[in-house]
């Protein structure tokens, strides 16, 4: 048992320095974007600069897939596998991989978040420590899948969300050892992270008054229009993935042509690109927006997230999904305000922010089928617990709905295809040999 502490006591502080440079790189990567972006509209061929660059740096992206091709996509699906144990371990070439990958391609503008890789930085320093330690294969599993659940905490500077995520998501299991294991691994790397990020919420929100009873209704009602909705954006996420999937184009060429096409929507408005915190915090922080511009980068960033994960790049689904549930909170609310009137605004409230953050929860639970690492992730990104109820409830509206059309949680999808990809290239190979 002290070995097994110590070696979770060195992972730990393993993904808080690496976990924290992989968040510092990729503040400044977005510093460097917008500064490239403002230098190219100056020029009379700047248009070309965003789409040449994208297009390269999701083709490096993707070049370090190849390396380590567990190093593709979001990562979580490849912990819950190990979990599972539909997996083995993964070995220590991942960490380059998602590391540089994740840098260059997520931070050239992918619509896509720096959280899956984390969970997979984390994972795969979890396992290397356990073997440095020579642990038994369960424990170096359990290192895996919780030293995971650190790094999303330092992902997103949210220790309770990281160790809840785990729990509710990864192991569904609440024995005593992994609690204890989640509990350490996270509350260390956060810790640790603190050195090089420094302590802040993600978003930064005005205090909001708790809502009238009234109102929860209404929260019922986006939670339930949340569901159906999350069922539609993992429908399509799925949907691209079986496509390339089945394409002839070389994989690396259709990542180049895929960064080409997010370069197009950089260069003409940098919040449909990214990983959507800076739209995020525009809604959050109460920017003005008119229904259309609202409808415009909700649709647009509904296509662009799953198209962006369809290029096969180091990169992960929770931020652009929680960048899409505040627009699509954001629009209910100024939609509600221009049918109801006046009446509806002494009901609802003028501010739209309340309804953004219950829509990131609604959605997030509509997706990843998590409600209570939705609820306590947005209530620790953004300080402020005063919409709890509200949050519970369109979070469980959300639930039934997905229940009721049968949506399938998008970790688990991602992991059958994950899966299906393996054995399909076991058998290539196995017929090849013959």
């Amino acid at each position: 048992m002290a070995v097994f502490t110590v070696a979770t006591l060195v992972a730990a502080i393993g993904i808080g320095l690496l976990g924290g440079a992989f968040r510092w790189c990729l503040e400044q990567a977005e510093l460097m974007r917008m500064t490239l972006l403002d230098w190219a509209h100056g020029l009379a061929w700047g248009w070309a600069v965003p789409i040449v660059v994208v297009a390269a740096c999701a083709a490096i992206g993707h070049l370090f897939t190849r390396l380590a091709p567990r190093a593709s996509g979001s990562g979580i699906q490849d912990v819950e596998a190990v979990w599972h144990e539909q997996e083995e371990l993964p070995g220590a070439s991942v960490l380059p991989s998602r590391f540089l990958g994740g840098v260059i391609a997520i931070g050239s503008g992918m619509v896509m978040g720096r959280e899956g890789p984390s969970v997979h930085l984390g994972s795969t320093i979890g396992a290397e420590v356990g073997r440095w330690f020579r642990l038994s294969d369960y424990e170096r599993k359990l290192l895996y899948t919780t030293v995971g659940g650190a790094g999303l905490a330092v992902a997103f500077n949210a220790p309770v969300g990281g160790a809840l995520f785990t729990i509710e998501e990864v192991t569904k299991s609440f024995r005593v050892r992994v609690i204890l294991v989640t509990l350490m691994s996270t509350s260390l790397a956060v810790w640790v992270s603190r050195f090089i990020v420094p302590e802040h919420a993600d978003f930064t929100v005005a205090p909001i008054a708790s809502p009238d009873v009234a109102v929860l209704a209404v929260y019922v009602l986006l939670g339930l229009l949340s569901g159906a909705l999350g069922v539609a954006y993992n429908a399509l996420v799925m949907s691209l993935l079986r496509r390339t999937d089945r394409m002839r184009l070389h994989a690396t060429t259709r990542a180049a042509l895929i960064g080409g096409l997010i370069g197009v929507l950089l260069w003409f408005d940098p919040l449909a690109a990214g990983g959507g915190a800076d739209v995020a915090q525009l809604i959050l922080g109460e920017q003005p927006f008119t229904l259309w511009t609202l409808v415009a980068l909700l649709a647009v960033r509904f296509v662009a997230g799953p198209l962006s994960y369809a290029s096969g790049t180091p990169g992960g689904l929770f931020a652009p999904l929680l960048a899409l549930g505040a627009l699509w909170g954001a629009l209910f609310h100024t939609v509600a305000l221009a049918i109801g009137g006046g009446g509806a605004a002494d009901l609802l409230g003028t501010s739209l922010v309340p309804f953004a953050l219950v829509g990131m929860v609604a959605l997030f639970t509509a997706s990843v089928r998590a409600p209570l690492t939705g609820i306590v992730l947005i209530t620790e990104m953004t300080s402020t617990a005063s919409l709890t109820l509200a949050m519970f409830a369109a979070a469980a509206a959300a639930l039934f709905m997905t229940t009721a059309l049968k949506g399938r949680p998008i970790y688990d999808s991602l992991r059958d295809r994950m899966l299906e990809l393996r054995d399909a290239r076991a058998g290539a190979a196995t017929a090849e040999a013959q």
